[in-house]
This record gives C-alpha cells, sequence and structure tokens, in this order.
C-alpha cells in the first residue's frame, strides 16, 4: 500500500501535475501572461480592479471545477477496478 502511505504524508499531492512535456500547455500560458500584459498596460486603475476581480472568480471557479473533475475521475476508476474485480 505505498501509495496510500506516499499520498497519507503529503508526498502526493493530487492537484499538482507535470506540464512540462506538453509544448501546448506552456505555448498557451505564455500567449495567456503575453496577452494579459498588453491588456493591463492600456488599462485606467478602476479597470484593473476589475479586471483583478474578474480574474480571481475564474481562478475560483476553475479550482472547484478541477475538484470535480478529480473526484469523477476517481470515482469513475474506483467503479472499473470494482467491475474488473467482480469479473
Amino acid at each position: 500500500m505505498r501509495i496510500l502511505e506516499e499520498f497519507w504524508y503529503g508526498d502526493i499531492e493530487p492537484t499538482e501535475y507535470n506540464t512540462s512535456s506538453c509544448k501546448e500547455y506552456k505555448k498557451l500560458l505564455e500567449l495567456i501572461c503575453r496577452n494579459e500584459e498588453k491588456l493591463q498596460a492600456t488599462m485606467t486603475d478602476e479597470q484593473k480592479e476589475l479586471f483583478e476581480k474578474y480574474s480571481d472568480c475564474v481562478r475560483e471557479y476553475q479550482t472547484m471545477a478541477e475538484c470535480l473533475l478529480f473526484q469523477n475521475s476517481f470515482k469513475l476508476g474506483a467503479k472499473m477496478m470494482i467491475e474488473i474485480m467482480e469479473e
């Protein structure tokens, strides 16, 4: 049960994943950052504050969505294991 021990002791972080091998991910992240910098350079202080509130909401939504995806994926994996064990 090594994986359960690693999970228990915090050696496995379910929200972390390796993106270094995904070139598309890296390119898209760079594009997002570059476009955000360009956008903010044209904004007033009031617009920057509104954009920051918007970005905070988007990040919170993404965190919730990732959590739900993790839960559903874990349940699917467990159902697969149950089905395999029943055969």
